[in-house]
């Protein structure tokens, strides 16, 4: 037993006490609004909660590292020293040349949590990617769930395996030579378990997913650093790589220096102190280039973001859907003008918004690796009324044409799980929220959505039922199954042939040359071409192919013409 120090940010408070088992703990304010003890004779790891005013009520920390009991439990201290880490030797793994993989530790396996997907680590191994990036593991109330209805920032999920299950997670991934990004939310926070504004002035206003963070009003320095200091703590603490940043469109914050700024500047100088490459990746709906645009130049200097008009334009091209946001996709050109320039709406009108969208991006010095592009990822999948794949609608031959897209462009490659052999799970949404009113509303609120758009209520699967989880889980026998077999090996071929070919992996888009046609793309990549023909019917294309370095079956190669049957690929070099 020994003494130790708690603190909690309370300014608005006139009495704070800290509890620990039966004992009450008065505590002493600071000028700042912080509230401190000592408590000589308690465990390194003791069960402890705050008091305020006459409330009567016991509320977690906000900075709460460990919620054995779920959100609304009280904190357990926990050591971050007290574990034994094993890699030392680890020097990072940089965005630029890199190819992500979106996973999910709930579903990824049967058990869902951090030891079983250490289990599974071997295959990204042999797949070939570089980065595992994984949905978010903070504390949210319940036991299922996306993730991004968290409440407490710094407590990983325990029934995950808790602060010390993530840790062997990112341990194990460093020991295959995987990086790790983590998804976080920094733009709202969750239905239940969300006690902040009990503590001071956290928020400042709704989201459509939850109260979002006061950034930029009275008080707001310290939720600032609530932020920041949780976005340093992963990088720090629990060794991850990269964070991939929630919709950061719904970051209001008017200051000179915005937030992401802020913390751009505070990652490279951490990544400078550890010697390794750390990672900020933005998900953002603006096209706004400011975001990966350096600070110097007058940008937030991210490293990187998702680009969803890249996946919007690929979808169109391969399923032909053209409802809601897609709408504009279906554009004569599209496809081609997305390759080019990262972004389709750049200024330009926008149907879905109605409204004009987006700023152009400088081709001439911008690079393509800040930009992540998909065929599928969480979103795109689980937010569609039944959570269905691609291939659930479209041949698994076409999907592996749009992939030699995806894998030969000069953007950020990224696959979500399961995707890599055609996945036959669906990924719907899911939540176990124990509030029965609370989770009724939301059963309700998803149905209602969807039936705006014509789904019947039978048709959506209910996001509260333990059956709509087991359906998302990942089946892995399928990969032995010779069609799953097949795409899988093609991924892994793909993705080998993006390493061994440095000009597949060059990120400057003003190299990039892009032809297209009725249904087939040509992408020159210095002395190689991928042609890709995602048309019903067979295409001949003038190439003067000298050597074949990949091609799908049915695909014939010629000295001056090469010839694609419908939803095929090839890659080959030129003179």
């Amino acid at each position: 037993m020994t003494a130790e120090q708690f603190s909690v940010w309370a300014p608005g408070r006139d009495r704070v006490r800290l509890v620990t088992g039966d004992q009450r703990h008065e505590m002493t304010r600071d000028e700042r609004g912080w509230w401190h003890v000592e408590v000589p004779g308690v465990s390194p790891a003791v069960d402890y909660a705050f008091l305020l005013d006459d409330d009567g009520t016991e509320y977690p920390d906000p900075r709460s590292r460990w919620q054995p009991a779920g959100v609304h439990g009280p904190s357990r201290r926990y050591d971050h020293a007290g574990f034994e880490w094993t890699d030392q030797a680890w020097t990072g793994r940089a965005l630029a040349g890199s190819v992500l993989y979106e996973l999910h530790i709930g579903t990824y396996t049967e058990q869902g949590t951090f030891d079983a997907a250490v289990e599974r680590l071997d295959h990204l191994v042999e797949l070939g990617v570089d980065l595992v990036e994984v949905l978010p593991v903070n504390a949210f109330d319940g036991v299922e769930g996306w993730g991004y209805d968290g409440v407490l920032w710094g407590a990983v999920h325990d029934p995950y395996g808790g602060p010390d299950g993530f840790k062997r997670f990112v341990d194990a991934c460093h020991a295959r030579g995987l990086g790790v990004v983590l998804d976080v939310v920094y733009n709202h926070l969750g239905p239940s378990g969300a006690y902040l504004d009990k503590f001071g002035p956290y928020f400042a206003g709704e989201t459509i997913w939850g109260p979002t963070l006061n950034l930029d009003g009275p008080d707001s320095d310290e939720v600032r650093r609530y932020v920041v200091d949780n976005a340093l703590s992963w990088f720090r603490d629990f060794h991850v790589d990269g964070l991939r940043l929630d919709a950061v469109h719904a970051l209001r914050d008017t200051r000179a220096t915005h937030l992401l700024e802020q913390l751009s500047a505070e990652v490279d100088a951490l990544s400078a102190a550890l010697g390794r490459p750390l990672s900020l990746v933005a998900e953002s709906d603006l096209n706004d280039p400011k975001h990966t645009t350096p600070r110097e130049s007058g940008g937030y200097g991210l490293t990187a973001q998702w680009t969803d008009d890249l996946h919007h334009a690929l979808h169109v091209a391969v399923t032909g859907e053209v409802t809601g946001y897609y709408t504009d996709f279906g554009q004569p050109g599209a496809l081609e003008k997305v390759l080019r320039n990262a972004f389709f709406h750049t200024g330009t009108w926008s149907s879905f918004r109605k409204r004009t969208h987006g700023r152009p991006l400088d081709t001439r010095t911008a690079s393509g690796h800040r930009y992540l592009i998909y065929l599928q990822n969480h979103d795109q999948i689980g937010n569609r009324a039944t959570g269905d794949r691609l291939t659930a609608t479209v041949s698994p031959d076409r999907v592996l044409a749009a992939a030699a897209l995806v894998f030969t462009s000069p953007y950020t490659p990224m696959v979500f799980m399961g995707e890599e052999w055609a996945a036959s799970t669906p990924w719907q949404f899911f939540a176990s929220f124990p509030d029965e009113q609370l989770a009724e509303a939301v059963r309700t609120g998803r149905r209602k959505e969807f039936a705006e758009h014509g789904w019947g209520e039978s048709e959506v699967p209910d996001p509260m039922s333990p059956d709509t989880v087991a359906a998302s889980r990942l089946r892995w026998s399928e990969l032995a199954e010779p069609v799953h077999r097949k795409v899988f090996e093609t991924y892994k071929a793909l993705i080998a042939l993006r390493r061994a070919e440095p000009q597949l992996s060059d990120p400057r888009l003003s190299e990039l040359v892009v032809e297209s046609g009725e249904g087939w793309v040509v992408l020159h990549r210095g002395t190689l071409r991928v042609a890709v023909n995602l048309s019903a019917s067979e295409i001949a294309l003038p190439i003067a192919a000298t050597r074949t370095l990949l091609a799908a079956e049915g695909a014939q190669v010629g000295t001056d013409t090469v010839v694609l049957p419908a939803d095929t690929f090839a890659v080959v070099a030129v003179a």
